[in-house]
């Protein structure tokens, strides 16, 4: 793949360059062991930095650290809108850093640039700032109860106590807000572990927390692999975990917190979204819709828009239309000027969608466009349509997370039976319904089992609306107000008068 490749900045540079650690207590370390892991630029498919690769002895390290900064430090006394202007001071430090921030997403995750400082530095920023006016109105109820006599009762909203949060690679930045902000506005401390092969950001979001004056040992980052993970899921003083990535480590950390603790668990977890198309939609906004997604991000995403249900009478003009924007997408390296669409993130990703592609041809599939991977140092994979599908196909039930579209044809206007083929999933995190009939879109809605559903696009980002799934795509919301009930706890105080 020839591309020019813009050089990043220097401050990018000097980053990647220097010697990174972990932060835990407010202070920089190595691995408890001393070893490290190899970071790679998927787009190139080279090393670019060493980093340490933490035990569950730093883990220990860490959740001490956070344990102290919530019982004994001031973090969980301090008044709320001191809370409130430090995580404001977060938001406003990421802000000034955001060309370094999106350089190093899309170095080490393989987005274009432009998007990720468009698509993730911005909302996180925007998350962030929403989210830090919420440290004053957490507030507790007066309750009217009916026992004998007169009473005083209410109740409380308290932190939860100690969080571990474990992030995916797919957007290790954004991914990291939205976990960071909730927990540090209601009080808790975080111990935070990035995905292995993108932790870049996060060590840069830590450095960004400590140069905005978070006390040492509330924002804790321990990196590493699966055995980072389990430490945290089963371990006996961290109170609450949160978690996003695949349906089956959300088991496994579910059944390691059961076992432990009983520590409180929210996840966000696979999805195979669907689109429905109806007969009046409009084509100008289904056919971009519908390519942003299921390609943004290389199909990376966990609510993409991986399955179709088009009707009959449009059926042809969309795949069309969608195929002309595919084959119109500038699939390069992140850094290169004008690239729509980066790699895949490492060669096992790149091997598992180029499979699961090909067990879906051997099935009866047909390809539109696309197909195969694509001739080039990185993991780069052709945006890819499939036709001639039936809903037992595995590509049409299982999430690929790569840019593969399946396509269905539907023949009917009834409501129920649309649904009942898009629901026809174990996931239920996302959906779209594109129509010009507003009465239909919603009565869709309500029928459809999905956490996030969007009338005539596919996405719904803003800081304020609850995201999560349903079925086997999670339990609980993250973002909005519902995001809270993860990391409060609800005391019920009642005195007779």
């Amino acid at each position: 793949m020839n591309v020019h490749i813009k050089s990043p900045g220097a401050a990018t540079t000097r980053y990647i360059a220097r010697r990174h650690g972990m932060l835990i207590d407010g202070k920089w370390r190595q691995a408890a062991n001393g070893a490290v892991s190899q970071i790679m630029d998927p787009g190139l498919g080279k090393v670019i930095a060493d980093v340490p690769c933490g035990t569950g002895a730093d883990v220990d390290l860490a959740v001490a650290a956070a344990r102290r900064a919530f019982e004994d430090g001031p973090w969980r006394m301090m008044k709320p809108n001191e809370r409130s202007k430090l995580i404001w001071r977060l938001a406003d430090l990421i802000e000034h850093h955001a060309d370094t921030i999106a350089e190093l997403e899309s170095i080490n995750n393989g987005m274009p640039v432009a998007v990720a400082k468009a698509g993730h530095v911005g909302p996180s920023v925007d998350l962030i700032r929403y989210t830090a006016g919420w440290p004053t109105k957490l507030t507790g109820e007066t309750i009217p109860v009916s026992s004998p006599g007169e009473w005083h009762a209410y109740t409380l909203r308290e932190p939860v106590g100690v969080v571990g949060q474990i992030v995916p690679w797919n957007g290790p930045l954004m991914m990291a807000a939205w976990k960071i902000a909730p927990a540090l506005a209601a009080g808790c401390t975080i111990v935070l572990k990035p995905a292995e092969q993108t932790p870049l950001t996060a060590l840069y979001l830590a450095e960004l927390a400590l140069e905005a004056g978070f006390p040492k040992g509330v924002f804790n980052v321990v990196l590493g692999g699966a055995e980072v993970g389990a430490a945290m899921a089963s371990h006996p003083d961290i109170d609450k975990i949160a978690f996003t990535g695949s349906t089956r480590t959300g088991r496994s950390i579910a059944t390691a917190a059961a076992a432990t603790n009983l520590k409180r668990v929210s996840l966000e977890l696979g999805g195979k979204s669907p689109v429905i198309v109806f007969p009046d939609a409009d084509l100008s906004l289904a056919i971009p819709g519908v390519a942003s997604g299921i390609f943004s991000n290389a199909g990376q995403i966990c609510t993409a828009g991986s399955r179709v249900y088009a009707h009959e009478s449009v059926f042809d003009r969309l795949v069309d239309g969608v195929a002309s924007a595919a084959q119109s997408l500038k699939v390069g390296y992140g850094l290169a000027e004008g690239s729509q669409m980066g790699p895949l993130i490492s060669s096992t990703q790149l091997e598992r969608v180029s499979s699961m592609t090909a067990q879906g041809v051997r099935e009866g599939a047909s390809v539109v466009t696309g197909g195969e991977a694509m001739e080039s140092d990185g993991y780069f994979y052709k945006p890819t349509i499939l036709a001639g599908l039936n809903p037992q196909m595995s590509v049409v039930r299982e999430e690929i997370f790569g840019p593969v579209l399946s396509v269905l044809r539907y023949t009917d206007d009834d409501l129920d039976g649309i649904a009942r083929q898009a629901n026809d999933s174990p996931y239920g995190l996302a959906a779209s319904i594109f129509t010009q009939n507003l009465q239909v879109a919603h009565k869709m809605a309500a029928r459809l089992r999905a956490g996030t559903i969007g009338i005539n696009r596919h996405f719904v980002g803003d800081s304020a609306m609850p995201f999560g799934g349903f079925r086997q795509s999670g339990w609980g919301r993250e973002r909005g107000r519902e995001v809270f009930d993860s990391y409060l706890e609800t005391k019920a105080i009642a005195s007779p008068l």
